[in-house]
């Protein structure tokens, strides 16, 4: 991920996440996501797998992710 420390978090209405450990929190959490992604990548085209399809994959897994906490802001 090139500069993820840019992001600049928000909460649901808007507010900017300003505490720093949850935005190092947040900053860890897509490292790993990121390297767990480029392993499964790498997995999938080394046994014959389109790269197109798995990234299409990954992000149609990442829209059907379910928000636990819906309705608690």
């Amino acid at each position: 991920m090139n500069d993820t420390k840019a992001i600049i978090w928000r909460s649901p209405k808007g507010d900017i996440i300003a505490c720093v450990e949850k935005n190092k929190v947040m900053q860890e959490n897509l490292v790993e996501i990121q390297q767990i992604c480029q392993d499964a990548l790498e997995d999938a085209v080394l046994m014959g797998c389109d790269a197109q399809q798995v990234r299409d994959v990954l992000s149609e897994l990442v829209a059907r992710l379910h928000n636990p906490y819906a309705g608690r802001d």
